[in-house]
């Protein structure tokens, strides 16, 4: 019971993060989000979330479950980055 709460917790979480962009996109035309980038970002929220999920899950000792989460979180904002701003210059971002 309690890890399907913690996975409510984890869903609802990002539709308030996914909630943010499309409030500010009424009132202003600095945030101009396209179908497809709600999607990316939900897809790599909700992967992430899910990693985050299973590392507690699976993961036994405190010291380990934090190291993998704390990568998880830090690939999860490289990548937002990157498709941001293209801070590497990859052709992920569109350069």
């Amino acid at each position: 019971m309690i890890q399907n709460k913690r996975l409510t917790y984890i869903i609802t979480s990002i539709a308030f993060i996914l909630l943010i962009p499309l409030v500010a996109m009424q009132f202003t035309n600095e945030v101009n989000w396209t179908l497809s980038d709600f999607i990316i970002a939900g897809v790599l929220l909700i992967g992430t979330g899910l990693v985050c999920e299973f590392v507690m899950r699976k993961v036994k000792t405190k010291e380990n479950r934090i190291a993998l989460i704390v990568i998880t979180l830090a690939l999860l904002l490289l990548i937002w980055a990157e498709l941001a701003v293209s801070i590497f210059g990859t052709p992920l971002a569109g350069s």
